[in-house]
């Protein structure tokens, strides 16, 4: 099973990030503009929280309140989850399931090297298993 570092290395390791400071707003404008789902918040380069659209629509859309003018700190998560670039896929994903999120950051001590989804995740266990599939294939046929 793939590492957090071999799906870091076929997706890249490109992190988009916010500060808690900023509006909800400018958030789901970076978000929308990057095509992502989440952003981590960093604050003094060191993570603190998650804002995911999930945060979005349970802490603002269904609270009334206005995106334009609430923080994003108000409304992160900010009970961080996250591995470590040696952890496996099964690991990463079992840890997702449990903890019922999207959105993972691989942290190598205080540095963050990368943040997967749960996609991500997905597409990385069916390249495993097409390798596994073409391997065995070309056994068979020898």
């Amino acid at each position: 099973m793939p590492s957090m570092l071999q799906v870091l290395a076929s997706k890249g390791s490109q992190v988009w990030s916010i500060s808690p400071d900023a509006t909800v707003f400018a958030g789901l404008t970076l978000m929308a503009e990057k095509n992502i789902g989440a952003l981590l918040i960093l604050e003094n380069d060191r993570p603190v929280g998650i804002m995911s659209e999930r945060d979005y629509a349970r802490k603002i859309i269904l609270d009334g309140r206005s995106s334009r003018d609430t923080k994003i700190r108000s409304i992160m998560t900010t009970r961080l989850v996250w591995v470590a670039p040696t952890d496996s896929v099964e690991h990463a994903m079992a840890l997702m399931t449990r903890e019922r999120i999207r959105h993972l950051p691989v942290m190598d001590g205080d540095a963050v090297m990368g943040l997967v989804s749960i996609g991500d995740l997905v597409k990385a266990m069916i390249d495993q298993q097409q390798f596994t599939i073409e391997q065995l294939e070309r056994y068979i046929a020898t």
